[in-house]
């Protein structure tokens, strides 16, 4: 039995069942762990929410940026964009099936030594204050009136403080989840930013250099940085290597950190 944990697939279903069988993977003993974007900018994202849904609890997905923009394109609180590959699943007869199922899925998950996210944690969070806040917005999300958060995220992101209201901490929470590459040292995150960690702003870090994995005793695995690459070292790994945009889909065995990756095979 081995859990692997797989990078941004963005609808790449072709690579992603490459890489499957590269694995060897065997849904009676293994799970899966996806750090989110499972949709948008690849050519089958119709086809990875199905695969994904169907695998039951061997697959364990948090949202990504992209999953959320499907959501609010669902619930019309965002406009299509024109790098936007999800008509398929909006026109799908399963759409609200699988919308629904969407947004039943964690922000972060913690298991054992590992939290999966699929951006980052703010430096100011104690690992226990990221998991409360991530369950607030997931029952906001996943409540009887999703349209009212998703219309909130597309406001500007208020700076994180300790007395923030309900729906500012679950924009904030959001944001940083499912976004969060660079901060200031002060804790502000940088929006816009999306580059290699040596061109980041003056003054802005990677979020975890300045995030104490080590108190939480904790390995973050995140993916939404395909700019950063591949990187694991003590406390982190980062498994966004740029599938949809050329490069690999990245596994990882959780057990042993060995790494197994399969350039792209779907035509994006």
């Amino acid at each position: 039995m081995a859990t692997y944990a797989i990078g941004d697939i963005q609808g790449c279903f072709r690579t992603l069942h490459r890489l499957l069988e590269r694995i060897r993977y065997d849904p009676g003993k293994d799970r899966l762990w996806l750090v989110g974007d499972l949709v948008n900018r690849g050519p089958q994202s119709l086809e990875v929410l199905r695969w994904v849904r169907a695998q039951g609890d061997r697959v364990t997905s948090v949202l990504g940026n992209h999953d959320l923009h499907l959501l609010g394109q669902a619930f019309g609180t965002r406009e299509p964009r024109r790098s936007d590959t999800l008509g398929a699943v909006l026109e799908a007869p399963d759409r609200q099936d699988l919308i629904e199922w969407l947004r039943g899925r964690p922000l972060l998950h913690r298991e054992g030594s590992f939290v999966l996210v699929h951006a980052g944690l703010l430096p100011a969070w104690t690992l226990e204050e990221a998991q409360q806040l991530a369950s607030e917005a997931e029952a906001a999300l996943g409540g009887p009136k999703p349209r009212r958060l998703l219309e909130t995220l597309a406001g500007a992101v208020p700076d994180w403080t300790d007395d923030l209201d309900p729906k500012d901490r679950c924009h904030v929470a959001i944001q940083a989840l499912t976004r969060l590459r660079t901060t200031r040292e002060g804790g502000r995150s940088i929006e816009d930013f999306s580059g290699p960690p040596e061109g980041a702003p003056e003054g802005c870090r990677p979020w975890f250099d300045l995030w104490d994995s080590q108190a939480a005793n904790v390995t973050v695995v995140f993916g939404h940085w395909a700019a950063l690459g591949l990187r694991i070292q003590p406390g982190f790994m980062a498994l966004d290597t740029g599938c949809v945009w050329g490069g690999m889909l990245t596994a990882v065995r959780l057990e042993d950190s060995e790494i197994v990756q399969e350039p792209l095979a779907d035509q994006v």
